[in-house]
Protein backbone atom coordinates (compact mmCIF):
# COMPACT_ATOMS: atom_id res chain seq x y z
CA UNK A 1 0.00 0.00 0.00
CA UNK A 2 1.46 3.38 -1.03
CA UNK A 3 2.60 5.87 1.49
CA UNK A 4 0.29 8.98 1.63
CA UNK A 5 1.98 12.08 0.17
CA UNK A 6 2.39 15.35 1.99
CA UNK A 7 -0.79 17.34 2.43
CA UNK A 8 -1.56 19.84 -0.37
CA UNK A 9 -0.79 23.42 0.58
CA UNK A 10 -3.73 25.61 1.48
CA UNK A 11 -4.68 27.97 -1.38
CA UNK A 12 -3.49 31.56 -0.86
CA UNK A 13 -6.26 33.94 0.11
CA UNK A 14 -7.27 36.28 -2.74
CA UNK A 15 -5.59 39.68 -2.77
CA UNK A 16 -7.90 42.51 -1.93
CA UNK A 17 -8.89 44.59 -4.96
CA UNK A 18 -7.15 47.96 -5.12
CA UNK A 19 -9.36 50.81 -4.11
CA UNK A 20 -11.14 52.43 -7.02
CA UNK A 21 -9.38 55.53 -8.28
CA UNK A 22 -11.12 58.74 -7.51
CA UNK A 23 -12.80 60.17 -10.59
CA UNK A 24 -10.56 62.65 -12.40
CA UNK A 25 -11.47 66.26 -11.94
CA UNK A 26 -13.06 67.67 -15.10
CA UNK A 27 -10.62 69.59 -17.26
CA UNK A 28 -11.18 73.32 -17.10
CA UNK A 29 -12.84 74.68 -20.23
CA UNK A 30 -10.38 75.85 -22.83
CA UNK A 31 -9.91 79.56 -22.96
CA UNK A 32 -11.61 81.08 -25.98
CA UNK A 33 -9.21 81.72 -28.82
CA UNK A 34 -8.24 85.31 -29.22
CA UNK A 35 -9.99 86.85 -32.21
CA UNK A 36 -7.74 87.10 -35.23
CA UNK A 37 -6.53 90.57 -35.98
CA UNK A 38 -8.37 91.99 -38.98
CA UNK A 39 -6.30 91.94 -42.13
CA UNK A 40 -5.02 95.32 -43.18
CA UNK A 41 -6.97 96.82 -46.02
CA UNK A 42 -4.92 97.21 -49.17
CA UNK A 43 -4.92 100.17 -51.52
CA UNK A 44 -3.15 100.42 -54.87
CA UNK A 45 -2.16 104.00 -55.67
CA UNK A 46 -1.92 105.78 -59.00
CA UNK A 47 0.45 108.64 -59.80
CA UNK A 48 -2.53 110.96 -60.29
CA UNK A 49 -3.08 111.09 -56.52
CA UNK A 50 0.05 113.25 -56.29
CA UNK A 51 0.12 114.92 -59.72
CA UNK A 52 -3.50 115.93 -60.32
CA UNK A 53 -3.85 119.43 -58.78
CA UNK A 54 -7.48 118.87 -57.80
CA UNK A 55 -6.57 115.72 -55.84
CA UNK A 56 -3.16 116.48 -54.39
CA UNK A 57 -4.29 119.82 -52.94
CA UNK A 58 -5.72 117.91 -49.96
CA UNK A 59 -2.17 116.84 -49.09
CA UNK A 60 0.07 119.59 -50.47
CA UNK A 61 0.59 122.30 -53.05
CA UNK A 62 3.23 120.39 -55.05
CA UNK A 63 3.68 116.70 -55.91
CA UNK A 64 6.62 116.47 -53.51
CA UNK A 65 4.76 118.10 -50.63
CA UNK A 66 1.68 115.97 -51.30
CA UNK A 67 3.73 112.78 -51.25
CA UNK A 68 5.54 113.73 -48.03
CA UNK A 69 2.26 114.54 -46.26
CA UNK A 70 0.72 111.33 -47.56
CA UNK A 71 3.63 109.34 -46.14
CA UNK A 72 3.06 110.96 -42.75
CA UNK A 73 -0.50 109.66 -42.80
CA UNK A 74 0.59 106.23 -44.06
CA UNK A 75 3.13 106.02 -41.25
CA UNK A 76 0.38 106.66 -38.69
CA UNK A 77 -1.87 104.04 -40.24
CA UNK A 78 0.74 101.29 -40.55
CA UNK A 79 -0.95 98.00 -39.63
CA UNK A 80 -4.43 99.25 -40.47
CA UNK A 81 -3.84 100.04 -44.13
CA UNK A 82 -1.29 98.83 -46.66
CA UNK A 83 -0.36 100.85 -49.72
CA UNK A 84 1.00 99.39 -52.95
CA UNK A 85 2.24 100.76 -56.24
CA UNK A 86 3.47 98.93 -59.36
CA UNK A 87 7.13 99.68 -60.18
CA UNK A 88 6.11 101.39 -63.43
CA UNK A 89 3.83 103.77 -61.53
CA UNK A 90 6.55 104.44 -58.97
CA UNK A 91 9.04 105.22 -61.75
CA UNK A 92 6.49 107.58 -63.29
CA UNK A 93 6.05 109.34 -59.94
CA UNK A 94 9.79 110.01 -59.62
CA UNK A 95 9.57 112.32 -62.64
CA UNK A 96 7.27 114.66 -60.68
CA UNK A 97 8.80 114.75 -57.18
CA UNK A 98 12.10 115.87 -55.73
CA UNK A 99 13.45 112.59 -54.36
CA UNK A 100 15.92 114.44 -52.12
CA UNK A 101 12.97 115.57 -50.00
CA UNK A 102 11.13 112.22 -49.91
CA UNK A 103 11.61 110.22 -46.67
CA UNK A 104 13.65 107.04 -47.06
CA UNK A 105 10.96 104.85 -45.51
CA UNK A 106 8.75 105.35 -48.56
CA UNK A 107 9.97 101.88 -49.52
CA UNK A 108 8.22 100.49 -46.42
CA UNK A 109 5.15 102.69 -46.52
CA UNK A 110 4.34 102.27 -50.23
CA UNK A 111 5.31 98.77 -51.31
CA UNK A 112 6.52 98.42 -54.88
CA UNK A 113 5.13 95.20 -56.32
CA UNK A 114 4.57 94.13 -59.93
CA UNK A 115 1.49 92.07 -60.73
CA UNK A 116 2.00 88.40 -61.42
CA UNK A 117 1.42 88.65 -65.15
CA UNK A 118 2.00 84.95 -65.84
CA UNK A 119 -0.64 83.59 -63.47
CA UNK A 120 -3.36 86.23 -63.44
CA UNK A 121 -6.39 85.67 -65.62
CA UNK A 122 -9.05 88.14 -66.72
CA UNK A 123 -12.43 87.51 -68.37
CA UNK A 124 -12.34 87.35 -72.16
CA UNK A 125 -15.24 89.77 -72.46
CA UNK A 126 -12.87 92.57 -71.44
CA UNK A 127 -10.85 92.04 -74.60
CA UNK A 128 -14.01 92.28 -76.71
CA UNK A 129 -15.08 95.47 -74.91
CA UNK A 130 -11.63 97.02 -75.29
CA UNK A 131 -11.57 96.36 -79.04
CA UNK A 132 -15.07 97.80 -79.51
CA UNK A 133 -14.16 100.83 -77.42
CA UNK A 134 -11.01 101.48 -79.45
CA UNK A 135 -12.97 101.21 -82.71
CA UNK A 136 -15.57 103.74 -81.52
CA UNK A 137 -12.86 106.12 -80.42
CA UNK A 138 -11.01 105.94 -83.74
CA UNK A 139 -14.22 106.81 -85.58
CA UNK A 140 -14.85 109.69 -83.20
CA UNK A 141 -11.27 110.92 -83.67
CA UNK A 142 -11.75 110.97 -87.43
CA UNK A 143 -14.88 113.09 -87.06
CA UNK A 144 -13.04 115.50 -84.79
CA UNK A 145 -10.26 115.83 -87.39
CA UNK A 146 -12.80 116.44 -90.18
CA UNK A 147 -14.52 119.18 -88.18
CA UNK A 148 -11.19 120.85 -87.52
CA UNK A 149 -10.30 120.75 -91.22
CA UNK A 150 -13.57 122.45 -92.15
CA UNK A 151 -13.34 125.11 -89.45
CA UNK A 152 -11.59 127.78 -91.46
CA UNK A 153 -12.99 130.76 -89.61
CA UNK A 154 -10.39 130.70 -86.84
CA UNK A 155 -6.65 131.02 -86.91
CA UNK A 156 -4.34 128.07 -87.35
CA UNK A 157 -3.11 128.16 -83.75
CA UNK A 158 -6.64 128.12 -82.36
CA UNK A 159 -7.71 125.31 -84.69
CA UNK A 160 -4.74 123.14 -83.70
CA UNK A 161 -5.33 123.75 -79.99
CA UNK A 162 -9.01 122.85 -80.31
CA UNK A 163 -8.15 119.80 -82.40
CA UNK A 164 -5.65 118.52 -79.86
CA UNK A 165 -8.10 118.98 -76.97
CA UNK A 166 -11.03 117.31 -78.71
CA UNK A 167 -8.87 114.55 -80.14
CA UNK A 168 -7.50 113.74 -76.71
CA UNK A 169 -11.01 113.65 -75.26
CA UNK A 170 -12.15 111.34 -78.05
CA UNK A 171 -9.29 108.86 -77.92
CA UNK A 172 -7.82 108.90 -74.41
CA UNK A 173 -10.36 109.87 -71.78
CA UNK A 174 -12.07 106.93 -70.08
CA UNK A 175 -9.79 104.24 -71.50
CA UNK A 176 -6.69 102.43 -70.32
CA UNK A 177 -4.02 103.53 -72.75
CA UNK A 178 -0.73 102.59 -71.09
CA UNK A 179 1.02 99.60 -69.57
CA UNK A 180 1.11 101.53 -66.28
CA UNK A 181 -2.69 101.58 -66.21
CA UNK A 182 -2.87 97.86 -66.91
CA UNK A 183 -0.32 97.00 -64.22
CA UNK A 184 -2.20 99.04 -61.63
CA UNK A 185 -5.48 97.25 -62.37
CA UNK A 186 -3.87 93.80 -62.45
CA UNK A 187 -2.08 94.39 -59.17
CA UNK A 188 -5.33 95.46 -57.51
CA UNK A 189 -6.98 92.30 -58.83
CA UNK A 190 -4.15 90.10 -57.56
CA UNK A 191 -4.22 91.65 -54.07
CA UNK A 192 -8.01 92.11 -53.92
CA UNK A 193 -7.17 95.73 -53.19
CA UNK A 194 -8.93 99.06 -53.57
CA UNK A 195 -8.00 101.18 -56.60
CA UNK A 196 -7.19 104.83 -55.87
CA UNK A 197 -6.87 106.83 -59.08
CA UNK A 198 -8.06 110.10 -60.58
CA UNK A 199 -7.83 108.53 -64.06
CA UNK A 200 -11.39 107.83 -65.21
CA UNK A 201 -10.20 105.14 -67.59
CA UNK A 202 -8.46 103.22 -64.81
CA UNK A 203 -11.52 103.41 -62.57
CA UNK A 204 -13.89 102.42 -65.39
CA UNK A 205 -11.94 99.32 -66.33
CA UNK A 206 -11.26 98.40 -62.71
CA UNK A 207 -15.00 98.41 -62.12
CA UNK A 208 -15.51 96.15 -65.15
CA UNK A 209 -13.34 93.62 -63.29
CA UNK A 210 -15.42 94.00 -60.15
CA UNK A 211 -12.69 95.85 -58.26
CA UNK A 212 -13.40 98.38 -55.54
CA UNK A 213 -12.35 101.98 -55.92
CA UNK A 214 -12.27 105.15 -53.84
CA UNK A 215 -13.25 108.61 -55.00
CA UNK A 216 -9.80 110.26 -54.85
CA UNK A 217 -11.29 113.60 -53.82
CA UNK A 218 -12.39 111.93 -50.56
CA UNK A 219 -9.12 110.09 -49.93
CA UNK A 220 -7.68 112.50 -47.35
CA UNK A 221 -10.88 112.54 -45.31
CA UNK A 222 -11.17 108.75 -45.42
CA UNK A 223 -7.59 108.29 -44.28
CA UNK A 224 -8.06 110.76 -41.44
CA UNK A 225 -11.11 108.79 -40.27
CA UNK A 226 -9.22 105.47 -40.02
CA UNK A 227 -8.00 104.50 -36.55
CA UNK A 228 -4.39 103.44 -36.35
CA UNK A 229 -3.67 99.86 -35.28
CA UNK A 230 -2.75 100.00 -31.55
CA UNK A 231 -0.34 97.11 -32.03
Amino acid sequence: MAEPGPPSPEPAPPKPAPPAAAPAAPAPPAAPAAPAAPAARRLVLDTSIFTNPDIRSAFGATPTEALVRFLETARRLRGALEFFMPPSIHAELTHFVDEAHVPADIELLIVRKPPNKFELTVPAFLLYELIEDVRRRVDKGLRVAEEAARAGSTGETERIAALRRKYREALREGIIDSTEDVELILLAKELDAIVVSADRGVVTWAEKLGLRSIDPTRLRGLLDSVQADPG
